[in-house]
Parts: structure tokens; C-alpha cells; sequence
């Protein structure tokens, strides 16, 4: 009997966006808005992934996944946690001067063992209160209340504190030790954070402390492609996800397009990031079993575990969680598909791809949530054909394939994104001009 018809790749699209919406229907909890980290037992919830499934309640609405009543009942719920959460800066408290901490109990909401007060994490979650806010804008007390307290969570984050007197904003504080010596510099993820920072209306940093962010900026020329470096996949993606960087620029981007004689922004760079992952598993030079032109995305993600195996003669390095990254690694053979499907927006002719190659080899998306969120076929004693296979699913692995599908299909968060004032006023803070923000 010959085989059913495949689905066509907007069906195949469709059902993977569903299926990552799955995960945030499925794991938070209803009466605070908390959202498990990941699915593994006793996980606790991630700040980060409450800010991811904030802002996919708009996509689950419009695509009629979830009634407007519904969605609007849970941002409420959500905004009253963090809008009520006490911030003295206890040790089993949930936060300290706007910020909360990393990872807080399902139930309760405390801090989970110890971890840090996380800036980053704070942004992002503040990224999904301020995108529900502005979807919920009906006249209506409960939309109301969610714009309200909305604004409140963002404006008592005190961002200039977490500068401790420095240049740059650090990663986080505890309140055992401190803060962290480690701070947001470099081209990270951090584009968002300090956006959000600097148009404040209440705690804002000064723009100098994002330009001290771009001085240690690393511009690299690979495969054919000059763009800002940074190895792991993620890094071109998350602030993306909010922020829609096409032909905005900062002083450095316009710097370095004097420079190359073309004109450069955030958004091409990650398009370029994308290009090189893709052409550095065609040419897979440390000879990894299944990498090629449909299969890439190599970025922070979980892994086979810490071991050195011998493969056909030749001693293999692996890892568990670790920030993989091309082409100078670290790099053992784990591919993470979200990765590629996240980079939808700025190359969707080579992400469809993927997508069709994902579907044919590795089952379809009939499981939980979708495709895994790691595999690695060149470690051994695994599935036959994809070796090793994570066991569990992460919320920030689903939560930027709901945005990046959508904005691939409608723009949606980033044009929700554009009606919050604080994020144009921080990025032209920042030193941003250009693109919708000439006309916003």
C-alpha cells in the first residue's frame, strides 16, 4: 500500500506552531500565571518562560487556539502574581527592586534553591507582560487591570541599580553574595534587556551603558559572510523575537555599514548567522554523523551527557547542557531543531527546508509538543536513527517557535511590540534610528 500523501509544509507549519503553543496550554498553572521551565519531574517554573507564554496568548487568540475570555483570564492571573509579589529580597522571597528570581515554585512562587535575581530573565518576562498588555486593549476592567498592572511590573524594575555603579548592567544578584561579577556585554541576548532599560520611565540606564555593551562587539567574516559574531543560534534570535530590526540601526551597525559600503542592521546580521550555520553542516568538518543543508541548529541546549567515547577509532567529546555554537564550537554533534525553526523570519526559504527534511526523518509532529528538542546521532546507543534523543521539552525551546512562526506569518508581536512607547523610547535612547521607528 502506498504512503498517505504527505502534508504540505504550510500544514506542516501550522502543526508545528500548534504544537509548541501546546507546551505553555498544558504547563501553566492557572491561578498564577507560572510556567514550568521544562517537563522533566519537580521542575520548577522560569520567569522566562512565563514571558514567552504571556506573549503567545495574542497568537493563541488570533489563531483561534484559545478564547479571548480564556487568555485574558490567564495574563490577569499572571499580572496579579508578579504585580502582588512581595520584593524585599528574601532568601525564599520572589524578588528584589522589580527584578525576580530565576526559577520560582510552581505552587507558591518562591525562589527555587538558591538560584540568581536574573536580569535577563526579568526582561524577557517584562517583554511578555508588556506585549499581553498591549494585545488586551479592549474597554473592559479585566483588560484594564491587565494594562495597569502591566506598567506597574515595568515600571519598578530599577535596571540603573542593577548597573551596580558600573557601566553595564550585570546578570543578576543574590541575596547571599551579591551580584554576579559577570555583566551584559558583548553582542548576547541582552539587545531586549536594554531596550527595556532605557526607556524607563522610572529607572532608566544612560545610553553610554549600551554603547559600553557593543565595544567588545566581534566582527568576523565567514563563509563568504561578514556579520557580528556569536556562536550559538540563540544569540541571533531571542531579542528578534520582540523587536523587529529590520533597517533600525545603532551606532555600531551604522559604523560597520560605512564600513562594508552596505547597509547592515541587526536583523541582516542574523540572517547571516543563519546562512553560516546552515553552509558550516554542509561542510561538517569535525565529521559528525547526520549534519548537512536540512539539518543545523547548533545553540545553548541540552545534550548526551559528559563522556569521551571511541567512534570508528577516534575519541568523541560530549557534553550535557552546554552553549554549543559554529563554527568554533564547542560543537559534539547535538542539533536542536527549534533552532532552525526559530531563525523562520530572517531565512525562510532554507528553514522551510528543515522543516520538510524534519518531518520525513524524524516521525512527524505527532508527539508531545512537537520535534524533539535535542538529538545527537553520532552518540551512540540511542534511537537508530537519530542517537541520542532529549527526553524532556523546554519552554524556551516552544516559546520562540510561537513567536518566530508568527512573525514569520503576520508580524504580530513585533507590530504589538511597536505600540508599547517604552521599547520605541528605549531604542531610540539606545541610539537606534531608522526603519518603523522614523514612523512609530
Amino acid at each position: 500500500m502506498a504512503d498517505p500523501t504527505p502534508p504540505s509544509t504550510d500544514a506542516l507549519l501550522d502543526a508545528v506552531h500548534r504544537a509548541a503553543f501546546d507546551y505553555f496550554a498544558r504547563t501553566t498553572n492557572w491561578a498564577n500565571g507560572l510556567v514550568v521551565d521544562n517537563t522533566s519531574a519537580g521542575s520548577p517554573a522560569s520567569i522566562a518562560a512565563v514571558g514567552f507564554g504571556l506573549a503567545a496568548l495574542p497568537v493563541a487568540v488570533e489563531r483561534g487556539w484559545v478564547p479571548r475570555a480564556a487568555a485574558r483570564g490567564v495574563a490577569l492571573a499572571t499580572v496579579r502574581f508578579f504585580r502582588d509579589a512581595p520584593q524585599d529580597g528574601a532568601t525564599d522571597g520572589v524578588g528584589h527592586r522589580g527584578f525576580f528570581y530565576h526559577f520560582l515554585d510552581m505552587e507558591e512562587g518562591r525562589r527555587f534553591r538558591g538560584c540568581e535575581l536574573s536580569t535577563i530573565d526579568t526582561a524577557l518576562l517584562v517583554a511578555g507582560v508588556l506585549c499581553a498588555a498591549a494585545y488586551f486593549d479592549a474597554d473592559d476592567p479585566a483588560e484594564a487591570e491587565v494594562r495597569d498592572g502591566a506598567h506597574r511590573i515595568y515600571e519598578r524594575v530599577d535596571w540603573d541599580w542593577a548597573r551596580d555603579g558600573g557601566e553595564t548592567v550585570t546578570m543578576g544578584w543574590t541575596p547571599e553574595t551579591g551580584f554576579l561579577r559577570y555583566r551584559w556585554e558583548g553582542y548576547t541576548e541582552a539587545l531586549l534587556l536594554y531596550a527595556l532599560a532605557a526607556g524607563s520611565p522610572t529607572h532608566p540606564v544612560p545610553r553610554r551603558a549600551f554603547e559600553a555593551s557593543t565595544r567588545p562587539y566581534r566582527w568576523k567574516r565567514i563563509y563568504g559572510h561578514d556579520f557580528l559574531y556569536a556562536g550559538p543560534l540563540f544569540i541571533h534570535q531571542f531579542s528578534h523575537l520582540w523587536i523587529d530590526f529590520r533597517g533600525v540601526q545603532d551606532e555600531a551597525m551604522r559604523r560597520r555599514s560605512a564600513d562594508l559600503g552596505e547597509p547592515m542592521d541587526y536583523f541582516e546580521n542574523s540572517r547571516r548567522a543563519t546562512l553560516v550555520q546552515r553552509e558550516y553542516a554542509i561542510r561538517n568538518p569535525r565529521g559528525f554523523v547526520g549534519y548537512g543543508p536540512t539539518a543545523w541548529g547548533i545553540t545553548a541546549s541540552d545534550g548526551p551527557g559528559d563522556a569521551v567515547v571511541t567512534i570508528d577509532g577516534e575519541e568523541r567529546r560530549f557534553w550535557g547542557y552546554r552553549a554549543r555554537g559554529v563554527p568554533f564550537g564547542p560543537d559534539d554533534g547535538t542539533l536542536a531543531p527549534w533552532a532552525a525553526l526559530a531563525s523562520l523570519p530572517f531565512a525562510p526559504d532554507v528553514v522551510l527546508e528543515c522543516l520538510d527534511e524534519l518531518a520525513a526523518t524524524h516521525g512527524g509532529t505527532g508527539d508531545t509538543f512537537g520535534f524533539e528538542a535535542a538529538y545527537n546521532p553520532t552518540f551512540p546507543n540511542g534511537d537508530a536513527t537519530l542517537g541520542w534523543v532529549c527526553e524532556h521539552y523546554f519552554a524556551l525551546d516552544q516559546g520562540p517557535i510561537v513567536l518566530a512562526v508568527e512573525n514569520h506569518k503576520t508580524e504580530l508581536v513585533w507590530d504589538l511590540m511597536k505600540r508599547c512607547g517604552p521599547v520605541a523610547d528605549g531604542l531610540r535612547a539606545c541610539g537606534f534610528r531608522g526603519g518603523w521607528l522614523d514612523t512609530a
